[in-house]
This record gives C-alpha cells, structure tokens and sequence, in this order.
C-alpha cells in the first residue's frame, strides 16, 4: 500500500515541477541558474521517497569558477538526487535525445543545457568545442557523466574522455561530484530509506603533467576512493 501510494504521489508531483519549470523557463529560457533551479525542485522529491540527502560542498568550489564537474551515474533515481549538488552557473552536457521525452525534454532544453549527438561523432567533436565557447563566452560551469551512462550496480564504470578534453580546452579545473551507493537502497514499501552522502569536492586544476586518457583514469581513481569512502561513512552510521 505505501509503495502504490509513493508512486502516485511521485508522479504528481514530478509532473507538478515539470509544469512549474515550463512556465518558469519560458520567462526565463536558457537562464544560467534554471538547471541549479531545476535540481533544487527534483532533489525534492527524496521527502517523498523517505531519502535523506546529506549535502557537501568544498567551499573552493562555490567560488573562482566556471568548472567542469564529473559525477557518478548511478540509476534513474538519480534526478531525484545527486542533481541537488548542482551549483548555480552549471549546465549539464547530455544526449540529444532527451529533449523528446515529453514535458521533461522540455525543460531540460529550456534549462540551457547542452546537448549533443552521439551518433555523430564528427558532430559531437564540435559539440565539445562549442560548449568551450559557451563556458568562455557565459562563465558557464558544465556537468557531465564520464561514465557514459548509469552503472546500475555495477561499480563504477569506466570513464570516456570529453570532460577532460574540454576542460583542457577550456582551462578549467575539474570538480568531483561523489555519491555514496544508491543501488538498491530505496525501496518504495518502506517508510525510512536512510541516507546518501554527496560530496561536491575541491577543484583540481590540470597540468601539461599528464595526458588526457591518464588525467581520465586518475579522476576514476579519485572518485571510486571517494565512494568508497562515503559508502563506509555510510555504513558505519547505518545511514
């Protein structure tokens, strides 16, 4: 009976925010805060799903920015959650795709984000060094998933190479978005779904020191230590 009525209720309510972020970005479309905007309105909705998010931001990352952030994916509960990390300034950099999904796609364009084609790799190479200009030209900070898409428990996947390569085009820092483990950690029949850790952490500038491809396994690096640090946080408060 709870599980059936958090569905409904999550469903209502998402579509709720989805018309609020319509209006919303019609006044305001491709506004530099709506994606910081939207992620306050999604993350939400962790009330309903009895999800506690326990919030981190290294100060050095709410200043001197634009920044390229680099977040595990973990499943779909992820628009509920790790999107409460999203600072202002940020847009997110996904798949084309997405702005056909009704009402959501929507607004996702709307948020300013940037989209790109994966089936053309010839595309999405300029892609990249628009999303360059527009950091430039905005003082725009992007966010991206490495992984490529969610791992759904399967550890942390490896990582693809764009976000590193833009923000060495772009000269920016990287900043490591880190959640602790959300897989099969909500479930819709219980009241209390404990807590997840978000860790938003300092920025690492990137030197001539190392390549591309090993600036990219170095932050895997980082980030499955960071996890795995939270994850024990986690269980050691039986969070």
């Amino acid at each position: 009976m709870l599980a059936l009525l958090r569905i409904v209720s999550i469903f209502f309510y998402f579509l709720f925010i989805n018309l609020l972020l319509v209006l919303i970005c019609i006044f305001r479309p491709f506004h530099r805060d709506n994606v910081y905007l939207a992620g306050k309105l999604y993350s939400s909705t962790c009330w309903l799903l009895g999800l506690k998010i326990d919030l981190r931001i290294a100060p050095e990352a709410q200043r001197n920015g634009p920044y390229v952030f680099i977040a595990n994916h973990q499943n779909s509960f992820d628009i509920f959650t790790i999107c409460a990390a999203a600072l202002k300034g940020t847009v997110t950099v996904g798949k084309k795709s997405l702005k056909w999904i009704p009402i959501f796609g929507q607004v996702y364009w709307l948020s300013g984000n940037i989209m790109i084609d994966r089936k053309n790799s010839g595309r999405a190479l300029d892609t990249l060094k628009n999303t360059v200009r527009k950091m430039q030209k905005r003082k725009l900070s992007v966010w991206f998933f490495p992984e490529g898409t969610r791992s759904y428990g399967r550890g942390l996947l490896p990582f693809k190479s764009g976000a590193i390569r833009i923000a060495k085009l772009a000269k920016r820092p990287v900043v490591i978005v880190a959640a602790s483990n959300l897989e099969n950690k909500i479930k819709l029949n219980r009241w209390d779904n404990g807590t997840l850790i978000i860790d938003v952490g300092k920025p690492y500038d990137l030197s001539g020191e190392r390549t591309t491809k090993e600036w990219t396994e170095h932050f895997h690096a980082l980030m499955a230590e960071k996890i795995a640090q939270l994850d024990s946080e986690v269980a050691a408060g039986n969070r």
